[in-house]
């Protein structure tokens, strides 16, 4: 059996420090003082749901709060006088000293006060499971009882509440409903319509918006990533996801979609040898991960083509050279729009049944240019 520490964090992205050891939230200002706004008020709400797309910062976020929660005796009650017979003024910032031991002690996952409920292991121990399963509901229901003792503020973080089985999230459902004296529950959902609606009505929605580009370049070389020359291609291309830029960045993405939009640029007729190169360069030994890149990045420009044909105007900005003129050549109408998106769900469903009995990856890169190309002439 695996050890439970072996085990890879399921909540940290490849490629990029986990959110707990991130100092600095870029973009996200009107939540954090929609947080603040309420502690100071005297009001916190007991459970807060973090929502907005995969990757802009809501686990950061939670982070952020409990390491400001537990540095403080008791935020948002009232603060006796301070040296010189007046209280201090309430804070305007999450920040905590690095030096504080809340701070080190979150970074450790040794606080006290702190619970992190995730996938942990499956049934047999020996990898991870692909849910939170009700079991890791259990021990949050052992801390809460243990620490209750203790007096202090607590925090529960679940990232991501959207991976929950339906027993795990009815056995957190009690705790929300019937919630124990100073906990704060923070719940991470990319996709919040999947919660059960009464987990959803008994928290406050704290909504992080997509990163602009400047935000996303500094959260980028937060990571230790040095971001491309074509910031705003990448924040286009991402979809505004810190998650999504650093894949894009560490597998050469922007080259990649660039390339697919060469070879489609001259629909219908294709540039067959560029197309099996691009086949060959995501199909060799240890490029799957390219080759999910590019289906990905496949999806997205079909999507974008719809989007263009739909609107009637290609997006603002090109996430890749040329891309907008071949965008409205491409998809004039609401007719061919309703095309490409057509054409999407077939590709994806194709390539879901050609990954599933193996087929040749390089095939089956050839096989989705060709259905491209069959959707341009039609």
């Amino acid at each position: 059996m695996t050890e439970a520490a072996d085990l890879p964090e399921p909540d940290r992205a490849e490629g990029a420090p986990h959110p707990r050891e991130t100092r600095v939230l870029f973009g996200q200002g009107a939540a954090e003082a929609a947080f603040l706004d309420a502690v100071n008020a005297g009001r916190p709400h007991h459970a807060w749901l973090l929502t907005g797309p995969r990757g802009v910062g809501k686990a950061t976020l939670a982070w952020r709060i409990a390491r400001f929660m537990l540095s403080r005796d008791d935020p948002g009650e009232s603060a006796g006088p301070g040296l010189f017979g007046e209280a201090p003024p309430p804070p305007d910032t999450l920040d905590i000293d690095p030096g504080h031991p809340v701070a080190r002690q979150v970074t450790a996952l040794s606080a006290p006060g702190l619970f992190l409920l995730r996938r942990g292991p499956n049934e047999k121990g020996e990898r991870l499971s692909e849910e939170i399963l009700v079991a890791e509901v259990r021990r949050l229901a052992e801390f809460l009882h243990l620490s209750a003792t203790e007096g202090g503020r607590r925090v529960v973080i679940v990232d991501c509440a959207d991976e929950m089985t339906r027993s795990a999230a009815n056995a957190l459902l009690k705790m929300l409903e019937e919630p124990p004296p100073r906990v704060t529950f923070l719940l991470v959902s990319h996709r919040p319509a999947r919660l059960l609606p009464t987990i959803r009505s008994r928290c406050r929605e704290l909504r992080l918006p997509a990163l602009e580009a400047r935000h996303m370049a500094a959260a980028l070389e937060q990571a230790g990533i040095e971001p491309p020359a074509d910031a705003a291609a990448l924040a286009e291309l991402a979809g505004g996801s810190v998650g999504a830029a650093v894949r894009l960045v560490t597998l050469d993405g922007l080259d990649l979609y660039a390339e697919l939009v060469t070879i489609l640029s001259r629909l219908p007729e294709i540039d067959r040898a560029r197309a099996v190169k691009l086949a060959d360069s995501v199909s060799a030994r240890g490029a799957g991960e390219r080759l999910e890149l590019l289906f990905s990045l496949t999806d997205t420009l079909l999507a974008r083509l719809a989007r263009t044909g739909a609107t009637g105007a290609p997006p603002a900005a090109e996430a890749a050279p040329g891309e907008a003129g071949i965008l409205a050549r491409l998809a004039p109408d609401p007719r061919r729009a309703r095309t490409w998106a057509a054409c999407a769900q077939e590709i994806g469903a194709r390539a879901r049944r050609g990954r599933a009995v193996n087929l040749d990856p390089a095939a089956l890169v050839i096989d989705t240019v060709g259905r491209i190309r069959q959707a341009a002439a039609g």
